[in-house]
C-alpha cells in the first residue's frame, strides 16, 4: 500500500469511531503496539462499524466475508492509551464494498488499513440489498468539504 493521502490521515473524515484499549500483550520487543495488534484492532473496529449498519437478512442465508486487507503503518503506538478507530465507507459496488479505515492515538494517525468486503448467499455472490446500500452510501469515508 502507498503512503495514504493525507485526506485519510484526519479523523474527521470518517463518519464512525470507537475507542479502544491496548494490551501489554499488544507490544513488540521495541514497546510498539505490534503489527498483528494492529490487525487485530482494525478487524475490532470494523466489525463494530458493520454491525452500526445494519445487516442482510440472516434468514435469507447472506453472510459477508472479508476478501482482502491491507494495513499501512503511518507511525508509533503505544501501551497504554487507548487507540481510535475510525471508518467509513470508500466504494459500493454490485457485490462487494470497500471500508477504508484509521487508527489514531493522541489524535494523530497510526496506521490505515483499507478493507473489500463481499456478500454470499446460498446461490454464491449475491447483489447488495438496497437497504443496506442506502445505509452504506450514507456513511462514506470522504475528505471534508472547505467551507
Amino acid at each position: 500500500m502507498a503512503k495514504p493521502d493525507s485526506w485519510r490521515r484526519d479523523i474527521d473524515n470518517y463518519p464512525f469511531q470507537v475507542s479502544l484499549d491496548t494490551r501489554y500483550q499488544d507490544l513488540d520487543v521495541m514497546g510498539h503496539v505490534n503489527n498483528v495488534a494492529m490487525a487485530a484492532l482494525f478487524e475490532t473496529g470494523r466489525i463494530r462499524f458493520h454491525n452500526s449498519l445494519g445487516r442482510h437478512p440472516r434468514d435469507k442465508g447472506v453472510r459477508w466475508m472479508v476478501a482482502t486487507v491491507n494495513l499501512a503503518f503511518v507511525n508509533e503506538a503505544h501501551l497504554p492509551d487507548p487507540i481510535v478507530i475510525a471508518s467509513g465507507i470508500g466504494h459500493i459496488g454490485n457485490t462487494s464494498w470497500h471500508i477504508l479505515s484509521a487508527a489514531f492515538q493522541h489524535d494523530e494517525c497510526v496506521a490505515v488499513c483499507d478493507t473489500v468486503v463481499v456478500t454470499r448467499g446460498s446461490e454464491g455472490r449475491r447483489i447488495i440489498d438496497p437497504e443496506v446500500r442506502d445505509m452504506m452510501q450514507a456513511h462514506l469515508a470522504q475528505p471534508r468539504q472547505m467551507a
